[in-house]
């Protein structure tokens, strides 16, 4: 495969992490986000694959589209995975109300240019 069919299949990965998280987080408080340790997992679940897939995109696509907060994703998801003892559910549940709708329009855009 190619390193741009490996972008465009990377970038289809997140995309479909950052759609599953907010279909799971649809109509959900931060209550009661904070009260299911189902949804919880599987939010964290998501933001692996997001941030594994955005870790494994191109240097070269990376720096021709820096409004995708690269280092941020891979950050995030290495907290996840490596820190999770760490976690703050507050601090996810803001990212998913503040940031990952931005990202999905971001990345629709992109996945729609591949």
């Amino acid at each position: 495969m190619q390193p741009e069919e490996r972008d465009a299949a990377y970038l289809w990965d997140m995309l479909q992490a950052s759609r599953d998280i907010l279909e799971f987080t649809r109509g959900v408080s931060l209550g009661d986000y904070n009260s299911n340790k189902m949804l919880q997992m599987a939010v964290e679940r998501g933001f692996q694959v997001l941030g594994e897939a955005a870790r494994r995109v191109t240097e070269l696509f990376k720096t021709a589209h820096p409004e995708i907060p690269w280092s941020s994703i891979v950050g995030h998801r290495n907290v996840i995975v490596h820190d999770y003892a760490d976690l703050s559910p507050k601090r996810i549940w803001e990212v998913v109300a503040d940031d990952l709708p931005g990202l999905v329009q971001s990345l629709e855009r992109l996945v729609s240019l591949e």
